[in-house]
């Protein structure tokens, strides 16, 4: 058995999308992690150990609602992290 958090995958679903949006948004390694961890953050957890837990989220990620909670969440965290990089400003 394993424990996963499936809106983990949901966000890296998105991230690129929304990243997109933003061409003066860093898109290196460290910023996508931060965007990311910060987003699930604001996200509530959504933990499945079987099939039949995936395919119900899958199911439940597809509502509207939810994803524009993903995009909101990533939106925000874009904010933040584009405010405050954690690597030195490129030259």
């Amino acid at each position: 058995m394993h424990l996963k958090n499936y809106m983990e995958d949901l966000v890296w679903e998105k991230l690129d999308e929304v990243m997109a949006t933003q061409p003066d948004m860093c898109n290196c390694e460290q910023c996508r992690y931060d965007v990311a961890s910060l987003a699930l953050n604001y996200l509530p957890s959504r933990y499945v150990v079987t099939a039949t837990g995936e395919t119900y989220t899958r199911v439940k990620s597809l509502e509207m609602q939810f994803v524009i909670d993903i995009i909101s969440a990533i939106s925000r965290a874009m904010i933040i992290v584009q405010a405050k990089p954690r690597h030195p400003a490129e030259k």
